[in-house]
């Protein structure tokens, strides 16, 4: 990736990192799918205006809008859902391990349906030295606490499985000459029309009690920042640095909470915070594959002059 990339990858972090948050504040008074439909129809409303504004057309021939639907549902409602009911039985620490599973997924996934996305030993290397930062950066009491409440990490394992098949299908809009703000509109606005009826039978709004003022700005947050203009850098990030490189955002996740934390709350960070971020920096610079053909470069340079 180049350096704009690698910036956009960091500013995604930003804006996803900032969803754990946002969500743990509206599952305390909201149902699953009501917090869900919240986040892509705001999203959704706020890309129709920003479209309009940019002058950009909505696609609406039916091989693109079938693509949409696909997307919607393998990159919004089945992996949001899973995670949003994830995070009200499990700490936000055990779901940040477990949600950076998502690269070995996409490396994986993206070995058989991507091409030009081959398992290299870089990859595996440097997907395995990031999770392992992660978890370091976690601290033992998350790792110790994998493996209770079996069924909603499993859901987070099935959110990073999801997430890792949209990367991939997502790639073809590219293809079908769709921008990626078009792409971001259409993946929330299908979204948003499967959940509607889904959470009219399921959550049945009407009957739960007014949300507070922090939940309902939290959701208002959830849906503008960690959403519409989240996906505006996700598929511009897809369209020319590939599925593989995109997961990776999720390696660095737990490092834009920890600065989070450090700058707005004034916490102070501890060796495993540091260990684990140089952990996950050597895991990204090993699957970027630079730093590895610099050293192979040197290599033969030593030998030599020995």
């Amino acid at each position: 990736m180049n350096l704009t990339e690698w910036a956009l990858l960091v500013a995604l972090s930003l804006l996803w990192g900032g969803s754990y948050f946002f969500v743990g504040l509206a599952v305390r008074e909201l149902p699953t799918f009501t917090i869900v439909a919240a986040r892509v129809g705001i999203a959704a409303v706020a890309l129709h205006i920003l479209l309009r504004i940019l002058g950009q057309t909505f696609p609406r021939e039916w091989p693109v809008l079938r693509a949409f639907l696909i997307m919607g549902l393998a990159n919004n409602v089945v992996p949001f859902g899973l995670i949003v009911w994830g995070q009200s039985h499990v700490a936000s620490s055990v779901a940040a391990i477990l949600n950076a599973t998502t690269p070995v997924f996409a490396v994986i996934v993206a070995h058989y349906f991507a091409h030009d996305e081959r398992l290299t030993p870089a990859r595996v290397l440097g997907v395995v030295l990031g999770f392992a930062g992660v978890a370091v950066m976690m601290g033992a009491d998350a790792v110790g606490a994998l493996g209770l409440q079996a069924g909603a990490q499993v859901a987070f394992l099935g959110a990073g499985l999801a997430y890792s098949l949209a990367s991939v299908y997502g790639r073809r809009f590219t293809k079908m000459g769709v921008t990626p703000m078009a792409t971001a509109t259409g993946q929330v606005t299908a979204s948003s029309i499967v959940l509607i009826p889904l959470v009219a039978f399921v959550d049945r709004p009407w009957t739960l009690a007014s949300p507070s003022t922090d939940t309902v700005l939290a959701l208002v947050a959830l849906g503008f920042f960690s959403t519409a203009l989240a996906y505006v850098l996700y598929f511009r990030i897809l369209a020319t640095a590939g599925a593989t490189n995109l997961m990776l955002v999720t390696l660095l996740i737990p490092v834009s909470a920890s600065a989070f934390g450090v700058v707005i709350l004034g916490e102070v960070l501890g060796v495993q915070h540091v260990l684990g971020m140089a952990l996950i920096a050597g895991g990204l610079l090993t699957i970027d594959g630079r730093l590895i053909n610099v050293l192979l470069r040197r290599a033969p340079e030593s030998e030599s002059l020995e």
